[in-house]
């Protein structure tokens, strides 16, 4: 339990939690599928019209730092699944308008946090544009343009391991601080300090467990873009379901507490 002014526990979790932790949050989408497919399919749709700018702007580059960034960012973007985790969690059925426009989010420390993870965000796009423009001259307009030059030559495979060693710390980061911080920052007892420290801790405390998770979700996600994101319509909320249950499950707060 957690009081007021004051840290909560962080539990302990074996390497079965993170199914346990998505099988609940299937079920869960399940029991309010219209709300949450709607909200999925937002998202989905959002993405993907912004992927078509970018394409269509002969910008292949950015389509893939977007693709790849979308993991820093969707933690921000899924309160609406977090709160419809939460109310199912209550015996309530959530309201489309009740996860559109998440009453307790709209508040000074969740817009600290999504500004930090924004410019997380920017500083990855930064530093791939930096080791993009360091490994070659060219600017690659299409897609199959990019992946040619990265798998086929020398300087791409370069580009891909320097790449993946930046864009690795600078994930693992964002996510340590806000693998449970986002949804912890729907109950009003916490300001965005303690669910950050609470976040590292949790991480920190479980390291097998949450790579495991950050494993499954970037993977899920990742995937979900070889639909050109529609397949996020699904993912997305089942994601953030699974997500809220692996919050109530590693931090040792009062369930029954509303914010």
């Amino acid at each position: 339990m957690s009081a007021p002014g004051r840290l909560p526990d962080v539990n302990r979790v074996g390497y079965g939690a993170p199914l346990r932790w998505l099988g609940g949050g299937w079920a869960d989408l399940w029991k309010a599928p219209g709300p949450c497919f709607v909200y999925g399919g937002f998202i989905a749709s959002l993405l993907s019209l912004v992927t078509f700018a970018l394409y269509a702007s002969g910008l292949a580059f950015q389509v893939v730092i977007l693709t790849l960034g979308l993991v820093l960012i969707a933690p921000i973007l899924a309160m609406g699944p977090y709160e419809a985790g939460r109310r199912l969690e209550a015996g309530e059925r959530p309201r489309l308008a009740q996860i559109f426009v998440v009453r307790s989010a709209l508040r000074q420390d969740a817009f600290f946090l999504g500004l930090a993870l924004f410019l997380v965000f920017s500083f990855w796009i930064q530093a791939a544009q930096v080791v993009y423009g360091l490994s070659t001259y060219q600017l690659h307009a299409t897609l199959p343009e990019f992946l040619d030059f990265a798998f086929k030559t020398g300087d791409g495979r370069r580009m891909l391991a320097i790449g993946g060693v930046i864009g690795g710390a600078i994930a693992f980061v964002a996510y340590t601080l806000v693998v449970v911080s986002a949804p912890m920052l729907l109950e009003r007892r916490f300001d965005v300090f303690m669910a950050t420290v609470t976040s590292v801790r949790v991480v920190m405390q479980n390291p097998g467990p949450m790579l495991l998770w950050a494993a499954i979700v970037a993977t899920l996600v990742l995937a979900s873009a070889a639909t050109g994101f529609m397949a996020l319509v699904v993912v997305f909320p089942w994601l953030g379901l699974a997500s809220w249950r692996a919050y109530r499950g590693l931090v040792a707060v009062d369930a029954g507490a509303r914010p």
